[in-house]
């Protein structure tokens, strides 16, 4: 293993011979004050699995860092006074959160279960809808790419534009034998700006040329480009309400995660008074 090749390099660098008897991973590397850095130390942070020199990179950079960190450490210790590094109350704090903390993951893992229907979506879009301004174009289409050197350009041309159900089918079974790209989004909107980015000459005023194209079709000297647009909503309208159901979810999820925390937080003062835990006086 890389990871005990180095660690018995440094063990020989910074130790040379000891007793057989003695565990070389308890020798000492390196010291700084009356703080040693084992063998075992950092053999134990060294991932597993990379190369022999990553490992001897790895070993180097800990090693430096950690005797820049207990140095720092060290001259804090001597130049703070017994107030100054008095932080009992900084960890009694650190550990109450992170016990409660800890717990509430527990309970939410245990019995957090949240459902989000459809209804609580519509009800939250239709009621917030001014926060779900669109900040970009998007669409709702077909793009496709095929180098000039396929057959059946023609047929393509045809079914890309149809909206028949065995055009798309034909469509399909011919893209995958001849397209470079093919991307049916019609349920799904999409950045037009995703599109635009890949087309050979970009399209500038995407405002006007999507309400006035619906087919569009430019080739470069390698590949046509078809795309066909069947739905589109411009920048500053609002948001369909799927294309931002997503964010809508996260966001409720996270309102009845806030609730049954602070339920749990009520139902246990409840139970501190009824079993006399909490006394007020």
């Amino acid at each position: 293993m890389h990871k005990y090749v180095i660690v018995i390099s440094f063990f020989i660098l910074f130790t040379g011979c000891k007793n057989n008897t003695e565990d070389p991973l308890d020798a000492p590397l390196v010291k700084v004050g009356d703080k040693v850095l084992t063998k075992h130390e950092l053999y134990d942070i060294i991932p597993d699995k990379i190369s022999k020199s990553d490992s001897i990179i790895f070993a180097q950079d800990f090693m430096d860092r950690w005797i820049r960190s207990e140095l720092m450490l060290r001259k804090a210790e001597l130049n703070l006074s017994p107030e100054e590094k008095d932080v009992s109350k900084l960890l009694e704090e650190y550990r109450r959160s992170l016990l409660v903390n800890m717990y509430q993951q527990k309970m939410l893992q245990q019995k957090y279960s949240p459902m989000i229907t459809q209804k609580e979506i519509l009800d939250y879009y239709n009621k917030m809808t001014d926060n779900f301004i669109l900040n970009k174009d998007i669409i709702k289409g077909i793009f496709i790419i095929v180098p000039k050197t396929a057959s059946g350009i023609n047929d393509i041309r045809k079914w890309y534009k149809s909206e028949d159900e065995e055009d798309i089918v034909k469509m399909e079974a011919y893209c995958f034998h001849n397209a470079k790209k093919y991307d049916v989004f019609l349920e799904k909107w999409k950045p037009f700006e995703e599109i635009n980015s890949q087309l050979p000459r970009p399209i500038y005023n995407a405002d006007r040329f999507l309400k006035y194209n619906h087919n569009y079709e430019v080739s470069d000297s390698a590949n046509y480009y078809f795309l066909s647009i069947r739905d589109y909503k411009l920048t500053k309208e609002t948001a369909p309400v799927e294309y931002v159901e997503n964010r809508i979810k996260a966001i409720l999820l996270n309102k009845k995660k806030l609730d049954f925390i602070n339920k749990l937080e009520s139902d246990l003062y409840e139970e501190g008074l009824k079993q006399k835990i909490i006394k007020f006086y």
